[in-house]
C-alpha cells in the first residue's frame, strides 16, 4: 500500500500553482452530454483520479474522449445518440457521477445510473435530484440498486430545494436547460463551481440567469453546441495550502489565488492570527508565531466549506486555546479526528460538535486516511509533528490532489511518496 511520509521541521516558503477545481470539472464533463453538435475543450482540467472515472463514464455513453495530460484538457464529442445508463462499475466508486444523469434526461429522456458512492462522509441522499426531475416531468423508478428516470418532454416548473445542495443544483440545472418554457429554481446552492457551470453551459448556448444567487432561472433552448472553456481555480486546494502554510509558520504565495472564492476560510484564517494579503500575483499567506483558537461552523456557500473542516481542526488542534468545530454539512466527517489522536490530539464529539483542545505539538503517527480531504488534513499535520508521519490509503488523496507530496516538497517539506511496488522491487534485490 503507497503512503506518504512526512518529517516535520520545515517552514513552507516560496509558490504554489493551483489544479483547476475538481468539483467544477466534473458536471462540466457531464455537461458536454448536453451539446449534440459540435466538440467540446475543456482546459485547466486537473488530472485526478475522479476526473479519469468521469472520463470512463462519459466515454461508456457513446461519447469520443481525449484527455492530453501534458496540456491539461479534455476534448468531448458527444454527437451521436447516447446510452442512457451509468453502469455500477464507476457510478458506484464516484458519487459524482450522478450528475450525468440531468444531461442523459435533457438529451435523450432517459437516464439509468447506478445509487451513487464515494467518500465515506455521510449518507449524502439525492431524494433532491430527483424531486426536481419530478417537477420538470420526469418519472422516477428505482429498483435492483439503479435509478431510473423517464420523460417524453421535460417541461420548465418552479423547484424549491429544501436544502442548497450543490449535486442538486447542478443536475436540475442540465436537465432544465432544455426543458420547453422557463424553470426557476429556489434555494439554489451558490458554491463558485456552480457559475462556473452556469458559464460553460450559457457558452453552449443555455440561457441561465442568476448563479451564485438564491434563485437560477433557466429558459429552455432546442439544442446546444460544443464550445471551450477553461475550469475554475480550486478553492479548495487553495485552502488547503493556505493552513499549510499558516501551520507552519510559513510566508506562501497561492499563485493566481481568488480571494473572493476563498472569503470564508480567510476570515477565520485571519482570526487565528494568520496574515493574509492579496498581491498582483496572489495571496500571500504568512503564519504567526502562535494560533489563536477560533469556532468555525461549516455552511454552504458563502458560508465556511465542509470541505475544509479537516485541515482546519489541524490549525484548532495546534492553536494556543479551546475551539469548537460544528460540522452541519455532513453527519459523518469527524473520522479523521480519531486518527489525529494517535498523534496526541485532544477532542471530545458530541453529536455533529467537535471541542479541540489546543496542544503544544503532535508526535509523529502511522495514520489512515478516511476520505479526501482528511488525507490532506492528516498529511499537513505531519509537517508540525515531532518524528515521522506515515499516511496511508492515499486513493482518497488522489480523487482531489494532484502531485501533492510534490507541491509540498517544492516549499521545502519533508515530504516523500513511498509506493509499495517500487519498495517491494528494492527488498526483492
Amino acid at each position: 500500500m503507497d503512503y506518504i511520509k512526512v518529517h516535520s521541521g520545515n517552514k513552507l516558503s516560496g509558490q504554489v500553482k493551483i489544479e483547476g477545481a475538481k468539483n467544477a470539472v466534473l458536471p462540466i464533463l457531464a455537461g458536454a452530454l448536453l451539446a449534440d453538435q459540435g466538440t467540446t475543450k475543456i482546459t485547466n482540467a486537473p488530472i485526478l483520479s475522479d476526473v479519469f472515472m468521469m472520463n470512463n463514464v462519459i466515454e461508456h455513453l457513446n461519447t469520443d474522449i481525449e484527455f492530453d495530460q501534458d496540456n491539461n484538457t479534455i476534448e468531448i464529442t458527444a454527437t451521436r445518440q447516447l446510452k442512457n445508463e451509468a453502469p455500477f462499475e464507476y457510478v458506484s466508486q464516484m458519487r459524482a457521477s450522478i450528475v450525468v444523469m440531468g444531461p442523459l434526461l435533457a438529451r435523450t429522456g432517459h437516464a439509468k445510473v447506478a445509487m451513487p458512492g464515494g467518500c465515506a462522509i455521510g449518507k449524502r441522499p439525492i431524494d433532491l435530484h430527483l424531486k426536481g426531475f419530478q417537477a420538470l416531468g420526469a418519472t422516477i423508478t428505482q429498483t435492483n440498486g439503479y435509478i431510473e428516470a423517464k420523460a417524453d418532454e421535460l417541461k420548465g416548473a418552479k423547484i424549491y430545494l429544501d436544502f442548497p445542495s450543490v449535486g442538486a443544483t447542478q443536475n436540475i440545472m442540465m436537465a432544465a436547460v432544455k426543458a420547453k418554457g422557463t424553470t426557476v429554481i429556489e434555494n439554489v446552492a451558490r458554491e463558485p463551481e456552480i457559475v462556473d457551470l452556469a458559464i460553460f453551459l450559457n457558452k453552449m448556448g443555455a440561457k441561465i440567469t442568476g448563479a451564485g444567487t438564491e434563485t437560477i432561472r433557466i429558459e429552455g433552448v432546442t439544442s446546444l453546441t460544443g464550445t471551450e472553456h477553461a475550469v475554475v481555480q480550486d478553492r479548495i486546494e487553495a485552502g488547503t495550502f493556505m493552513i499549510a502554510a499558516a501551520l507552519t509558520g510559513g510566508n506562501v504565495l497561492i499563485e493566481e489565488g481568488l480571494m473572493e472564492h476563498n472569503r470564508p476560510l480567510i476570515s477565520k484564517l485571519s482570526e487565528m492570527g494568520v496574515s493574509i494579503t492579496e498581491e498582483a500575483k496572489g495571496i500571500r499567506v504568512k503564519g504567526p508565531e502562535v494560533l489563536l483558537p477560533t469556532d468555525v461552523t461549516t455552511l454552504p456557500h458563502p458560508g465556511f466549506p465542509t470541505d475544509m473542516q479537516a485541515q482546519m481542526s489541524i490549525l484548532m488542534t495546534l492553536s494556543s486555546g479551546s475551539s469548537v468545530l460544528s460540522e452541519t454539512v455532513f453527519e459523518n466527517r469527524f473520522q479523521h479526528l480519531d486518527e489525529l489522536k494517535r498523534m496526541g490530539a485532544k477532542h471530545k464529539i458530541s453529536g455533529n460538535v467537535a471541542h479541540i483542545e489546543g496542544v503544544l505539538g503532535l508526535q509523529g503517527a502511522e495514520v489512515s486516511a478516511t476520505d479526501l480531504r482528511a488525507a490532506a488534513a492528516l498529511i499537513i499535520a505531519g509537517l508540525v509533528a515531532e518524528g515521522t508521519t506515515k499516511v496511508y490509503h492515499l486513493e482518497y488523496l488522489d480523487r482531489g490532489y494532484f502531485e501533492f507530496h510534490k507541491k509540498l516538497q517544492a516549499l521545502g517539506a519533508d515530504v516523500t511518496r513511498v509506493y509499495e511496488d517500487q519498495k517491494v522491487k528494492v527488498q526483492s534485490i
